[in-house]
Parts: structure tokens; sequence; C-alpha cells
């Protein structure tokens, strides 16, 4: 499977404007609606979610990445987006450095017919590999577009 695919363009930014956590998780939730790939009743649980997950631990992962992701009722399938912050946001990450990029993804609550629990879980090893990769992050940085960062995605298919 092409991991990759599962982020829409729409849905990713490259310029992420938040200064605050919450807020960023505000941004975040507000770009996967507007790109149509989460549905509008949702957004109140999904940041409802993504507040409460950081609440109970940081999803800061160290070398300037986070990958917040949570279950979210009522929806049907999973959803990602990949964001950058080009300043920085004081996360609490593991190595104490502000994250910059953010991998979101929002997941079903039960197996369902778009939805199987075991490959989500590979999906989520390979976002983990993915952000790991010094030259992918240094790559992410760079990108200008929505389309660029998705191309870096997909240029790390092989992980």
């Amino acid at each position: 499977m092409y991991f990759w695919k599962r982020f829409e363009p729409q849905a990713c930014s490259p310029s992420l404007h938040a200064t605050e956590k919450e807020a960023v998780l505000a941004e975040l939730v507000s770009g996967l609606a507007d790109a149509g790939v989460l549905a509008g009743e949702l957004v109140p649980r999904a940041l409802a979610a993504l507040v409460e997950r950081e609440r109970v631990a940081s999803t800061g992962v160290g070398h300037g990445v986070a990958i917040p992701h949570v279950r979210v009722p009522g929806l049907a399938e999973a959803v990602a987006s990949l964001s950058i912050h080009g300043r920085g946001v004081e996360w609490g990450a593991i190595d104490g450095e502000p994250v910059q990029i953010v991998f979101t993804v929002l997941r079903p609550y039960r197996r369902g017919d778009r939805h199987d629990p075991a490959a989500h879980l590979e999906f989520m090893r390979w976002v983990a590999r993915v952000a790991h990769s010094s030259d992918f992050r240094r790559m992410a940085l760079a990108s200008r577009s929505r389309t660029e960062l998705v191309e870096h995605l997909r240029a790390m298919a092989s992980c």
C-alpha cells in the first residue's frame, strides 16, 4: 500500500500560523475540514480528542516532529495531514525542542468497511519511520506548497 496517498494535499499546510499548541491543533483540524476529508460535525470531537491526548502525554517525538493521533467517534476512515510550522511551537516534546513538523492522524473508533486496525498500525509505523528520517525532515521544512509536502511523502514510499 502507498501510505503517502492518505495525505490529501489540500489537508496539508506548509505554513501553520498559530503560536500555541492548542491553537495549532485547532488549525490542523480546521484544515482537515476545509479540505473535505473531515466532516464539519466531527470537528469539535476531533479537536477535543487531540487536546485531551496532549494532556495525557505529548505527541512530540523529537527532532522537531509531533505525531498527534487519536480515535474520533463517527469517523468512517482514517484521515491524515502533514503540516509545517516555520518558527516552531513549544509542544512538550521528548527532547524539549520546539515542533516544526506535524503529522496529524485521526482514525475511527472501530474496524469497519474502510478501516482495518492492523493496516492502520502499519501506517503509523510508516509515519514514524518517515518522521525519523533526517532527509525527509530537511525536505519537508524546505517545502513551499501542499503538493510539495505530499511529493516528499511519496518519495519516502519505500521506507
